[in-house]
């Protein structure tokens, strides 16, 4: 692949940006100098590493993301109230383009503003669709604070169904567990509006914080930080998705 191109599938800019930071000596390929945009880059030897304006970046093909979503932003790219969550990531990933088109990297549902937890983000369609149908039945588990303590009528009616004010066919919980008076671990495979709230609201009580812990069989690192992101590994993208053939990339 020619430099030019490796850096605008990046999001490194338009083609033509690309072209003029190579032509400055702004990129560095293992380490030298290269200022010939059509320089080719060989992919087969494994992901290259280089540098843009000092910034140290790896090759990726496809982008799939962790983002330890803190309070008070917005999963929206145009923002009302609050800050949108693509600002915690860096300019190359929120350019990225899809198709010849700069879209950048979506997230894969969506958390409410005061919701915080594990956000997964990626620049394949095909990934995010398999996350966010739910007719895949994908886990979502919920580490839920409430204003009053629970009781197992209210667990029991969350495991059995409630009617929301939308939908006439109950939603059901897969499992519903007290961790505490009023700590509840709610795991979902649906992704409605303010479903969580508005389900705990069914049963009489009230939700007072809200994070989610865990989406399929992975689990929000320790070590990340509220509003850290990193890449994911292959072991972590087969937890999600096992044997998905656009995972190799």
């Amino acid at each position: 692949m020619r430099l030019s191109e490796l850096l605008f599938s990046q999001g490194f800019g338009t083609r033509r940006v690309c072209a003029g930071l190579i032509e400055q000596g702004l990129v560095r390929v293992g380490g030298a100098a290269c200022t010939d945009p059509a320089a080719e880059v060989d992919l087969a030897a494994g992901a290259p590493r280089f540098e843009v304006q000092g910034q140290a970046w790896t090759f990726h093909e496809r982008a799939y993301l962790m983002l330890h979503k803190p309070a008070g932003v917005e999963c929206s790219h145009r923002p009302g109230r609050w800050p949108g969550v693509y600002t915690l990531l860096p300019a190359p990933l929120r350019q990225r383009p899809t198709a010849g088109k700069v879209a950048g990297v979506q997230a894969v549902g969506r958390l409410d503003q005061d919701t915080t937890g594990l956000l997964l983000l990626s620049d394949d369609g095909a990934f995010i669709h398999r996350m966010n149908s739910p007719r895949h039945h994908v886990p979502k588990v919920y580490e839920v604070s409430t204003r009053h303590p629970l009781d197992e009528r209210q667990l029991a009616r969350l495991r059995g169904g409630v009617v929301l004010d939308d939908d006439p066919h109950p939603v059901a919980a897969v499992a519903a567990e007290a961790m505490g008076p009023c700590q509840l671990r709610l795991t979902l495979t649906e992704g409605k509006y303010h479903q969580v709230k508005r389900m705990v609201a069914a049963v009489g009580n009230r939700v007072e914080a809200l994070h989610r812990s865990r989406i399929g069989g992975l689990a929000l690192p320790a070590d990340l930080a509220p509003g850290q992101w990193r890449w994911l590994t292959p072991r972590e993208l087969a937890l999600l998705v096992p044997s998905a053939p656009w995972l190799g990339a």
